[in-house]
């Protein structure tokens, strides 16, 4: 995940990516059957958004189910196959994709 570096730096002073880093490792180091990702790719510089996506990739070939939340029309194009959309806080569509 790319936080060696920081291991001895307190979290309140890793940058928004590196705490990002963190936040994915914590939710998939207990191996869950489902994950929820909110934004998982924000604050990510390129390489770090690269790294991400083929993470979560890995994790769906494995079998988990992913539920990730984005505004980022790429990052759900490029990640998954069943896409709900919301306004207003209602589901407005349902469509199924194979990726």
């Amino acid at each position: 995940m790319g936080l060696d570096p920081l291991m001895k730096k307190p979290v309140g002073k890793y940058s928004l990516g590196m705490r990002q880093r963190l936040g994915i490792a914590q939710a998939i180091m207990e191996d869950p059957a489902l994950l929820i990702l909110d934004e998982p790719l924000n604050g990510l510089d390129k390489h770090g958004v690269r790294e991400m996506r083929q993470l979560i990739k890995g994790l769906k070939e494995q079998g988990k189910t992913i539920l990730l939340a984005s505004h980022n029309q790429g990052d759900i194009d490029e990640l998954c196959d069943t896409v709900c959309e919301m306004d207003a806080g209602v589901m407005t569509m349902i469509r199924e994709e194979s990726i």
